[in-house]
């Protein structure tokens, strides 16, 4: 069994990660989850939501948007629409973009075609802002 993880994080845009970890833990569709050295393969959908990654006893905070999850052979393969790393993030711009999706969500119904979308704004900006808050406290 392998002593570490090889995680690989890309986006559209660009590779955002490519490191040896310890360890993984991500927000899937049907709830959050670790990957530790040796785990099982499987592939699983990622929703809005936290990536956390342990290299060398520091932990890593990220915030992704929808994608793909992949362990195979103690590889971890993540494929994203967006990822922020906790530093990275202007808590400002997420504050903001939380009271916008708040401002839109009060004014439509659930049957109104801009509702879901809104409320994906909503949930991105209140997992930036959490994981901002994270890398605020270091």
């Amino acid at each position: 069994m392998a002593e570490k993880l090889h995680l690989e994080l890309v986006t559209p845009y660009k590779k955002i990660l490519s490191e040896e970890v310890d360890m993984v833990t991500a927000t899937g569709s049907l709830g959050e989850f670790g990957v530790l050295p040796g785990h099982a393969s499987f592939l699983t959908s990622l929703k809005i939501g936290e990536l956390t990654y342990v290299q060398g006893g520091v932990v890593h905070h990220l915030a992704l948007n929808w994608g793909y999850f992949e362990v195979a052979n103690d590889r971890v393969s993540i494929l994203v629409e967006t990822a922020e790393r906790a530093d990275e993030i202007d808590l400002e711009r997420a504050r903001a973009a939380l009271g916008r999706a708040e401002e839109a969500l009060k004014k439509l119904t659930r049957e109104d075609k801009e509702f879901i979308a809104q409320e994906a704004a909503l949930q991105r900006a209140l997992i930036r802002m959490q994981v901002a808050a994270k890398a605020a406290r270091k």
